[in-house]
């Protein structure tokens, strides 16, 4: 009885729509349960077990998709009795629509990662540009072939380019991985970044004729006759750019590398590109002369075993060695010198690299700026070389928005400097809030967080202004500023970083520690949403090895350079027996 009773409910409960065309019935539903995949695969079922894909379904005019969301049959707008038209694609159109929707989300997924990307590059740059305070634990820099750093026009035109190079380099992992449509899209964007930049600039180095050639190849790689006029003028691009910047014959270049030929490799891929354009335009006698002389050089860049396996057989890396063997022109004592210069850039950038993250760890211990700045650490030297305790003169740099001038009035005023002193005295008596540890994990990617928001860094009057009354508004703002901040708590990424920070410099004492610590935590405000997965695939992206750039693998071209004298040859001889006839 009970269970006739529960069927009678079920019953009840069900609503009946009727299907027609490819296969017709009536079909007990929950309106408010069933989604329109679910009426699809019981339709697919009836109709023969078919591919639920190949099962289209039309009702009131409109075709009924999936939806993601698991939009129930009632929100679509089927009511009981309703009427729904099933139709049934052909297997080959049914695997044909599966095809598309998936090429479709596919799509859709590579354009919001080109968003990401674009973002990401556009966030990092800003904050390794404009002196924020930074939330990784290393620093983006520009440097040039010699591994030093360097300075390129103004913070925007800085900005451009580290994005720009950001963006180019995450283009060539991808070429290395043959996804060259993807390549080409983060290509384009590179070259975006790189429009922001001063032409004049950007004159002067490689990057830009080496992003021209990138996207040619691609093009090539893709097999996109369409675009062979627009390749000509990209192509001209790059080898006036790299005449500009390498110099005429690359004496320049040359100059620089100590006569060896790390540029050869470009070449070879330029000419072959060169003389696959005049291929295409009908230019025979161009395309042999730019093929043959790439294929001259691309034969100058296949190293013998034998000399790898001299210099493996000194302890050197088989890579690095057929790379060094390369650019030297098979010259071992050449190979030599240049691999003992690379490991030696290597130990230095290891030790800049130590004494990176040491400062970007002291850095956060005296928090940010009134603009979210992070304190100049050039400048605190500065002021501690001439004698001032560094803890106050970081202090006095941060609240002054790192003006050297104004933190050097402020601890040279007796007055200003003693009510500095008495608001960091005065917090060195106040106990330090500690949270329990968190999982280790929890902030990997961002050492430091934000503290509670909405606690403004404390403010010291005008130093131009009259004393007097304002110097105890200013004592009057401290101790009010110091109580604000006594509300907020540091988190537990927070403590753990700045424990971490304190066991790497051990030259400031336990007050001075509490005290910087306690001034970070409040100082520190609520940063726009980072998008940390994305960054940090940037980020670890970025080699640092400025030979990197030359160091292609050439077996592609090669395999171009002998198929294109091929046809030339075989165009040859047809004109050759035409004429003939």
């Amino acid at each position: 009885m009970a269970s006739g009773e529960a069927s009678a409910s079920a019953s009840a409960s069900a609503d009946r729509i009727r299907v027609v065309g490819a296969w017709a019935g009536a079909l007990e539903v929950e309106l408010g349960a069933w989604t329109v995949p679910m009426l699809r695969a019981e339709v697919a079922r009836r109709a023969g077990d078919v591919e639920p894909d190949r099962v289209g379904l039309i009702f009131g005019g409109r075709v009924l998709k999936d939806d993601p969301a698991g939009v129930s049959l009632q929100q679509a707008g089927l009511k009981s009795n309703a009427k729904v038209l099933s139709t049934l694609a052909s297997p080959d159109r049914g695997k044909a629509l599966a095809a598309e929707a998936a090429a479709a989300a596919a799509e859709e997924e590579h354009s919001n990662k080109l968003v990401r990307l674009w973002d990401a590059a556009q966030a990092l740059s800003q904050r390794h540009s404009d002196g924020s305070l930074l939330d990784e634990n290393f620093n983006i820099a520009l440097e040039d072939q010699s591994g030093q750093k360097v300075m390129f026009g103004s913070a925007d035109d800085m900005k451009a380019l580290k994005m720009a190079l950001m963006l180019h380099q995450k283009a060539k992992v991808l070429i290395k991985k043959n996804m060259y449509k993807e390549a080409l899209d983060v290509l384009m964007m590179s070259e975006e970044a790189f429009s922001l930049c001063d032409n004049k600039l950007i004159e002067r180095v490689d990057n830009v004729p080496m992003l021209q050639l990138d996207i040619v190849w691609c093009y090539f790689m893709l097999r996109d006759v369409s675009r062979l006029e627009v390749a000509g003028a990209r192509l001209n691009k790059a080898r006036l750019g790299f005449e500009l910047s390498h110099g005429k014959d690359s004496t320049r270049f040359r100059l620089l590398q100590a006569a060896r030929h790390a540029d050869l490799a470009l070449y070879v891929r330029l000419e072959l590109l060169e003389g696959v354009v005049a291929y295409y335009n009908g230019n025979t006698e161009k395309a042999r002369g730019s093929l043959s002389s790439a294929q001259s050089k691309y034969m100058q860049l296949q190293v013998p075993d034998e000399a790898i396996a001299m210099l493996t057989d000194m302890g050197y890396d088989a890579r690095a060695s057929k790379r060094a063997l390369k650019m030297t022109g098979y010259d071992i004592q050449s190979s030599v010198d240049l691999l003992c210069e690379e490991r030696e850039k290597k130990i230095r950038r290891r030790e800049q690299d130590i004494e990176t993250q040491r400062e970007i760890m002291e850095q956060r211990r005296y928090g940010k700026t009134p603009m979210n700045k992070a304190v100049d650490m050039q400048k605190l030297k500065g002021l501690t070389t001439i004698g001032f305790e560094k803890y106050l003169a970081a202090e006095a740099l941060r609240i002054n928005e790192n003006d050297a001038e104004k933190a050097l009035d402020l601890l040279t005023n007796p007055e200003l400097n003693c009510a500095l002193q008495s608001k960091i005295q005065s917090r060195r008596k106040r106990p330090l809030h500690v949270l329990g540890a968190g999982p280790l994990g929890a902030g990997a990617a961002a050492p430091v967080a934000a503290a509670a928001a909405g606690n403004a860094p404390p403010q010291i009057p005008d130093l131009n202004a009259a004393e007097g009354d304002n110097q105890e508004q200013l004592v009057n703002n401290e101790e009010e500023a110091a109580n604000n901040e006594a509300e907020a708590l540091p988190n537990d990424t927070e403590a753990m970083a700045n424990e971490e920070a304190v066991n790497q410099d051990q030259d400031m004492g336990d007050e001075e520690e509490e005290l910087i610590e306690e001034e970070a935590g409040a100082s520190h405000a609520q940063g726009p949403v980072r998008d940390v997965a994305m960054e940090n695939e940037l980020a670890n992206e970025l080699t640092g090895d400025a030979l990197d750039d030359y160091d292609i693998d050439v077996a592609n071209e090669g395999h171009a350079i002998a198929e294109y004298l091929s046809l030339l040859e075989s165009a040859a001889a047809a004109a050759a027996a035409a004429a003939s006839s």
